[in-house]
């Protein structure tokens, strides 16, 4: 079983939409914003947020837009990246803070990307993990053969209502079997019972369908950036994790992971903990 490491639940408010966060650590401590994947959700960052608290640091891990109840929106325009790093400024201004350092999974990469990009006043230091720089993204996406394979699956996911009945049929048997067999099961309990909501998985796979709409050009990032990537990443391959840090016009660095999955967060939380911890400045 996974220790209980859930910390505290707080609701909140960004304009119209309401953000399930969990809080963990003391008030007055360094401040790390956790932004989850998919289709995880904060309780991914359960086993990392113990570590970095146990250091001294506060962790703040929202449910983002779609898989908090209260914010779930209609339509995939209301889910571009936009609206997800407006969600990010928010909470962190509703928590009163002036900067935070950020972490970000998969999606949760995207957005940590983009808020670095837009309000590098905002983030002291970034953690990206397994997603690269949009750019170098987008470069392997375009020229390697390795990652347009890789990524192959996303034409399910933009596919409105065929993507949800292949996802959640027979007991959500297919969307269980994207997890690895490092995630404790508890926790994929948790994420498919999110995602099993109404129009909880609908709202998720809305950040896929809304990309070619809202994604934008992004420029070199220029706060202190670490990029994790692991070799046995299904959906990430090396091409685009190699050009991450032509992107970044800061202090970087790149750490890889060998021999773990796409899911750092749940199987790596001390190797992932650790390179939050020896981030540059």
């Amino acid at each position: 079983m996974t220790q209980d490491v859930s910390g505290k639940h707080e609701r909140i408010d960004v304009g119209p939409l309401t953000f399930d966060v969990v809080l963990a650590g003391g008030a007055q401590a360094r401040p790390v914003l956790l932004l989850h994947g998919f289709p995880e959700t904060a309780r991914s960052w359960d086993l990392v947020s113990a570590r970095l608290v146990a250091a001294g640091l506060r962790t703040i891990a929202p449910n983002q837009r779609g898989y908090s109840t209260g914010a779930r929106p209609d339509g995939a325009d209301q889910y571009g990246v936009a609206h997800l790093v407006a969600d990010a400024v928010g909470i962190i201004d509703a928590l009163g803070l002036s900067e935070v350092d950020v972490v970000g999974h998969d999606w949760g990469s995207v957005v940590a990307w983009h808020l670095a990009g837009w309000h590098p006043d905002r983030v002291r230091t970034l953690t990206a993990v397994s997603v690269p720089h949009p750019a170098a993204f987008g470069w392997a996406l375009r020229n390697d053969a390795d990652q347009q394979r890789r990524s192959e699956y996303i034409k399910l996911f933009r596919q409105e209502g065929k993507a949800e009945q292949v996802l959640l049929a027979d007991g959500a048997k297919r969307l269980r079997a994207v997890f690895s067999d490092g995630v404790p099961a508890e926790l994929v309990d948790e994420h498919v019972r999110v995602l099993s909501e109404p129009g909880a998985l609908t709202a998720a796979l809305n950040w896929y369908r809304a990309t070619s709409r809202d994604m934008r050009e992004l420029g070199d990032v220029t706060v202190p950036t670490t990029y994790v990537w692991s070799t046995e990443d299904g959906a990430l391959g090396r091409a685009g994790a190699l050009r991450c840090g032509d992107h970044v016009a800061a202090p970087y660095r790149f750490v890889q992971l060998e021999g773990v999955s796409h899911w750092i967060p749940e199987e790596a939380p001390d190797a992932l903990a650790e390179a939050v911890l020896q981030s540059p400045r």
